[in-house]
């Protein structure tokens, strides 16, 4: 399967827009966003912690930050969302992924600031994660969550995922999603763009 290269990944960002109408920026993380992003995490519930990393941490450790900041390292990207808040830029929400390219699937994780939840955002932010996976040609999408996770086993429901068993610890489930859009008809303009420039670069396109 034929991958986008990491230096154009980085001029994909997007537009999204919460249920009001409020802008939501979407982009790769960046060093820059070092302190923030711990903040952003410390900032986190006790509880919205435990249902992202299913264990209790009080913020990201040393390893598990500066492989948030490692964007394309293994296939692995890091997304943040931001709005102006006061006159600053400030991460409201993130989302991990990575492309299994032997399997042809997308894995993901997010979460959303609890003072933000409620506004649509962690629905946006999953459908830009199903443009982006589309655009690096995968054909099925998928998350863990806790069992107990109510709001993401909601949120997963509503977007069209389907529930299994997780293989390996009974207190998750895995929501899986297949992905059936063609490149042309990708929603996103940015990410339609970068699988267009895919398929062009891909050796059957050219033969």
């Amino acid at each position: 399967m034929s991958t986008l290269r990491l230096e154009d990944l980085k001029q994909y960002s997007d537009t999204l827009r919460t249920r009001d109408g409020t802008a939501l920026d979407v982009r790769f993380v960046e060093p820059r966003d070092t302190d923030e992003l711990q903040h952003y995490f410390r900032s986190l519930s006790t509880r919205s912690r435990y249902n992202r990393f299913f264990g209790a941490i009080s913020e990201l450790p040393k390893g598990l930050l500066h492989d948030f900041l490692e964007i394309g390292e293994r296939d692995r990207f890091t997304v943040v969302a931001t709005m102006m808040v006061d006159g600053f830029e400030t991460i409201v929400a993130e989302a991990r992924y990575a492309l299994h390219a032997e399997t042809a699937t997308l894995e993901f994780g997010l979460s959303v600031d609890d003072r933000w939840q409620g506004h649509g955002i962690a629905t946006a932010l999953m459908k830009n994660l199903e443009c982006r996976a589309a655009a690096l040609g995968a054909e099925h999408m998928f998350g863990d969550t806790l069992r107990s996770n109510e709001t993401m086993v909601s949120l997963a429901r509503k977007s069209g995922f389907t529930f299994v068993n997780h293989p390996d610890d009974w207190k998750l489930v895995r929501f899986d999603k297949e992905i059936r859009v063609a490149p042309k008809d990708i929603p996103c303009a940015s990410w339609r763009l970068a699988a267009l420039s895919r398929q062009a670069d891909s050796p059957s396109a050219s033969a």
